[in-house]
């Protein structure tokens, strides 16, 4: 299982993006080692939530979810049953008016409110009873954000009666909003950087709290009391600097990489870190590689451990099992590997092709297995969190929905949520 600490369990208090701690990881047990090759009995299915690219996020005897309206003018916030009733939706924003304007805030769930932000850079609270709109505030013009290619897309971190908000630009970087007000309670100093499009995370160590974040070109670290940027890192190495001396193992399929950048652009930072005791991982794609930075002991800085060039993930994710990282690579937009390394050492245990023209794609866990979700062909595969190999156990197609297969999939009370653009799946994997 993934390792977190008691006191970082317990400082948070909201449901959402790609779960409670936002690693991936779900508290699962009892779940199916292999599926029929059909794939696991399907539940229910909906055509009808909208294009996106969000997950779902389900919390006592409902499922919320996010996609566009049928004029795909406004973004807008489901209510269903666990069986695939549609109880409500509401039009809360307009989407990000150029490329790829399908939504995709998966919503933050906290107490009887939803919170969302939509590609446009409105923050919108509703209320979960009825959809109601509680609040809304134009994060975007008020905060002058400065975006990358594809607006904004970031899933609400909401602690403490706090909502944070990533603009970035030369007004400010981060914000916070009062969770029953929308009102602002502060704001960070401006980087002057384009924003990213990664959710924010709330760690602890040392019995001290901080944000963790990222903009274009910076990973930062922010006080949540005061909104102070308490460290930032930017030493991103050069494309020519030679790659660590991490070989594939035997019998597995080293990527040929395109030709590399000298830093993160605004379209590029898209994964949320791992956390884990003092230490913060995180990989973009397009080159940059991965890095595991090393708090101090005061949060005031970091140093890095130690950078990986293998595991270079685009948008899937990944997770941390038993001290190894998995994930996928980016080789070029429409290609990746499956690859393994180690937490402590950013030594790779394995890099892989899926095969059968699979990619790379989004990945979460439970129950000690791996759930892989190729992006090309829609392939959804059960595999062991193995360090010597990408052992897949068993897969199975998504053939409904239209689009990209980007969403990242989510496990709860033995069913696996996938989502394919206007399609909603919901699987018995218990």
């Amino acid at each position: 299982m993934s390792f977190v600490t008691v006191e970082f369990l317990l400082s948070q208090t909201s449901y959402g993006w790609r779960g409670l701690t936002r690693n991936g990881v779900y508290s699962e047990s009892g779940l199916l080692e292999s599926w029929p090759q059909e794939g696991p009995k399907l539940l229910w299915e909906t055509l009808e939530i909208g294009k996106g690219y969000s997950s779902p996020v389900i919390t006592g005897d409902r499922l919320y979810i996010t996609g566009m309206n049928e004029d795909e003018n406004m973004e807008i916030f489901m209510a269903y049953t666990l069986d695939g009733k549609k109880i409500y939706e509401t039009a809360y924003s307009a989407p990000w008016n150029k490329t790829y304007p399908e939504t995709r805030t998966t919503p933050t769930i906290a107490g009887d409110k939803a919170y969302v932000i939509s590609g446009s850079g409105e923050i919108v609270c509703i209320a979960v009873a009825d959809g109601a709109i509680a609040w809304k505030v134009n994060g975007g013009e008020l905060f002058e954000r400065k975006t990358g290619t594809w607006g904004t897309s970031e899933c609400p971190l909401v602690f403490d009666n706090k909502v944070i908000y990533t603009p970035s630009g030369d007004r400010t970087t981060m914000v916070a909003l009062n969770a029953e007000t929308g009102e602002t309670v502060w704001k960070s100093r401006a980087l002057g950087d384009v924003g990213a499009y990664v959710s924010p995370l709330l760690i602890t160590y040392k019995g001290k709290r901080q944000i963790v974040g990222s903009t274009g070109k910076n990973v930062i670290g922010v006080n949540p009391e005061t909104g102070d940027i308490e460290w930032t890192f930017a030493e991103w190495e050069r494309p020519q600097d030679p790659p660590p001396t991490n070989p594939p193992k035997e019998g597995n399929a080293p990527r040929e990489r395109s030709p590399g950048r000298d830093a993160p652009q605004g379209n590029i930072a898209t994964n949320t870190p791992l956390y884990r005791d003092g230490r913060i991982f995180f990989c973009h794609g397009y080159n940059i590689g991965a890095y595991m930075l090393q708090l101090n002991d005061d949060l005031t800085g970091v140093s890095l451990a130690w950078r990986n060039n293998d595991l270079d993930t685009h948008h899937g994710g990944y997770v941390l099992i038993n001290d190894v990282i998995y994930g996928s690579n980016w080789i070029n937009n429409t290609q990746g590997n499956w690859v393994a390394v180690d937490w402590n050492t950013g030594e790779t245990r394995y890099e892989t092709d899926w095969g059968s023209g699979k990619s790379k794609g989004s990945i979460v866990a439970a129950n000690n297995m791996l759930y892989c979700y190729d992006e090309r062909r829609g392939t959804v595969g059960l595999v062991r969190s193995n360090p010597e190999k990408f052992d897949v156990v068993s897969e199975f197609r998504i053939t409904k929905g239209s689009g990209p297969f980007w969403a990242h999939p989510v496990i709860c009370n033995g069913v696996l949520y996938v989502r394919h653009g206007n399609a909603l799946m919901a699987y018995n994997v218990k």
